[in-house]
């Protein structure tokens, strides 16, 4: 099967690669995401069975002051690719997020509930998700949180950077997610996108996010237990870490959608585990 990726060096497309090496992956010098028609044209040129976008802008504060060019990355560029899978047939698997909500409330968020970002980078993505579906082929956007790897920056990286550095850290304690690791949604996408060649009528939205849900104290804990360090972590509220774009309080997704491709949420102990055994940080 000839698997098209957009994307080479963020933490998904790292893990894609690892597991399936034989796919062609598109960094920025093959599919410029800047401009959509260079993503139509990489679709052609290489005519795929199918595609996943791993590509996007995933600045999120910096999105506040430069939305048109995260607008074309996360959305112009994924409707392109969407529409062009739609003409040719064949399935698309998008990666969005849970920053489309604004984090109201304490229940996990349903595929159906009204999004409604409350930053530049959501409002982005959201508009990637909306071109999608009028696009009206066979594709899947898959919602994940909190994604974390051995690869590029994330929350535990910086984690174990600082443990390592400092006796104690302020950590958000009032915003409640799902951490998920990098290698399970490169492997859920795997999964969605070869059954959708034989199932396109699962084609749709999908939430994919690690459990149990936590906040991101107690997430910056479980990281410092499993590294061996000893630096503690006092609980803040989000106001007493100000960022320029906001963040959702509540970004738990309601997961329960994933059993139509027989999957279920990664368990994100795990995943630091297997993360901290790559970076060495554990034997």
């Amino acid at each position: 099967m000839n698997l098209l990726v957009f994307g080479a060096t963020g933490q998904v497309a790292k893990e894609l690669h690892r597991l399936a090496p034989q796919a062609t992956f598109l960094g920025r010098e093959s599919a410029d995401l800047l401009d959509p028609t260079s993503c139509v044209t990489a679709i052609r040129t290489h005519r795929p069975d199918r595609v996943i976008n791993a590509a996007a802008w995933t600045a999120v504060d910096r999105a506040e002051t430069e939305e048109e060019t995260a607008t074309l990355v996360n959305g112009r560029s994924p409707t392109a690719m969407a529409e062009e899978c739609a003409l040719r047939k064949i399935p698309f698997v998008h990666i969005s997020t849970d920053y489309v909500f604004d984090g109201l409330g304490s229940n996990p968020y349903r595929i159906d509930d009204m999004p409604a970002p409350l930053s530049a980078y959501g409002r982005s993505k959201l508009v990637g998700e909306t071109g999608i579906l009028s696009a009206a082929g066979t594709s899947v956007i898959l919602r994940t949180s909190w994604v974390f790897s051995a690869h590029g920056a994330n929350f535990l990286k910086t984690m174990i950077r600082l443990g390592r550095e400092r006796e104690q850290l302020n950590v958000v304690a009032d915003q409640i997610g799902g951490p998920t690791p990098a290698r399970d949604v490169a492997a859920a996408c795997l999964t969605i996108s070869e059954r959708l060649m034989a199932e396109p009528a699962k084609a749709g939205i999908y939430h994919y996010s690690g459990a149990p849900d936590v906040s991101w104290a107690d997430f910056a804990r479980a990281i410092m237990q499993q590294a061996g360090l000893s630096c503690q972590i006092s609980d803040i509220p989000t106001s007493a870490y100000p960022t320029p774009a906001r963040r959702p309080a509540n970004s738990r997704l309601d997961c329960s959608g994933l059993s139509d491709f027989d999957l279920s949420r990664p368990d994100w102990q795990n995943g630091i585990a297997t993360v901290l055994k790559e970076l060495g940080a554990i034997e």
